[in-house]
């Protein structure tokens, strides 16, 4: 169970990572923005695990507190980081359509 967590905030930290150097390297500002908003759910999935981690393996009253805190921040991150995605897929489309003419 332990590695389980493990491998999965590995997972979020390098996603984070691919689409935050996505990001840089985009030029298109809705792509930009699109972009963004999955290297912010990636960002709030690391949270939301670092905190479930946390709450499953407590070994103190303040580390079942951050992990409280850190699994509700990541769970926001996670839901309007989704919301946003949402809203911005269809333009992301539009203007990837637009570039390739």
């Amino acid at each position: 169970m332990v590695q389980t967590f493990f491998i999965l905030i590995i997972f979020s930290i390098v996603f984070f990572l691919y689409f935050k150097v996505k990001y840089w390297r985009t030029h298109q500002p809705i792509m930009k923005k699109w972009t963004q908003t999955k290297a912010n759910m990636a960002l709030g999935s690391f949270l939301l695990f670092f905190g479930l981690n946390s709450l499953l393996f407590p070994r103190s009253t303040l580390e079942i507190v951050i992990g409280v805190i850190f699994s509700l921040l990541g769970s926001a991150n996670v839901y309007f980081g989704y919301k946003a995605y949402k809203h911005y897929m269809p333009y992301a489309l539009q203007e990837a359509e637009t570039k390739q003419k």
